[in-house]
């Protein structure tokens, strides 16, 4: 099974149809969450979002978006573009995203290698989404203290998740310990993608980044694409036109910070 993992789209049709080109052959598309928010092409996008998706967990400005819940927590910008896309998404997608689940959801088995590990079939092991922790929907994975207080409380060895905007993620295993995964690009303007063996036998945190809104220092929008056979993940960057998605939101008038803050990857 190969899965295309998307996540954090926030509204950016043009990164969102960058990633769809660049994307390899799969089998199915998991989305981690935030398909809207910030970006000015809610409807766009969820419709997007709805034809390709096979598995979704809703992220906190899909709740926010579908009035589930206030925008007490929420900085003035965010909970600005929250009360546009509120008003401008179509009743359909309104419903539709309201009816998103939360995570942790189940999304496949890995189907090789096919060792026991700790007593456990390894191809029948469980592999999970969610938008922030595998603890809470909300919580943010940042630091690598933040993931081993979940990764050392979890028998899963495999769980994928956003809403930190940040491509990599988090390993444990009792040789390396605990470590931080960090794909390392040649550049910040081509397509360039990272191959990334997996070991059965360790924990993972996995994050394929953000499509739309990446706060990493790189404006190329990213994605992850999980091959459970070979049992590894590929990291993509790929470019996109972000002139023509700032554009979008001067026109929709939300405030400049959210066309700005595309170029600059933060």
């Amino acid at each position: 099974m190969r899965i295309l993992l998307l996540s954090d789209i926030h509204g950016n049709l043009e990164a969102l149809e960058a990633c769809l080109s660049a994307a390899p052959p799969h089998d199915s598309v998991v989305n981690l969450g935030d398909i809207v928010g910030y970006g000015a092409s809610p409807n766009e996008v969820t419709d997007r979002s709805r034809a390709l998706g096979s598995v979704f967990v809703r992220g906190n400005h899909d709740k926010a978006c579908a009035g589930l819940e206030g925008l007490e927590y929420f900085n003035p910008i965010a909970a600005w573009a929250a009360l546009w896309t509120q008003q401008v998404l179509t009743p359909e997608n309104y419903e539709w995203l309201r009816a998103l689940p939360s995570g942790p959801l189940p999304i496949g088995q890995v189907e090789s290698p096919a060792a026991k590990i700790d007593g456990e079939d390894a191809a029948a092991m469980p592999v999970y989404a969610v938008h922030g922790s595998p603890a809470d929907e909300d919580e943010y994975i940042i630091t690598l203290h933040d993931a081993l207080d979940v990764l050392m409380r979890s028998s899963v060895r495999l769980t994928f998740f956003g809403h930190t905007h940040v491509q990599g993620g988090f390993s444990l295993n009792s040789a390396d310990g605990a470590l931080v995964l960090n794909p390392s690009y040649v550049t910040k303007t081509n397509a360039e993608q990272i191959d990334f063996s997996l070991d059965p036998a360790t924990r993972y945190l996995i994050n394929p980044g953000s499509v739309g809104q990446p706060r990493d220092g790189d404006w190329r929008s990213a994605f992850a694409l999980f091959d459970s056979a070979a049992y590894a993940v590929t990291f993509f960057r790929v470019p996109y036109n972000v002139e023509s998605a700032q554009k979008r939101i001067y026109e929709a008038k939300l405030p400049d910070r959210l066309a700005l803050r595309l170029k600059e990857g933060r």
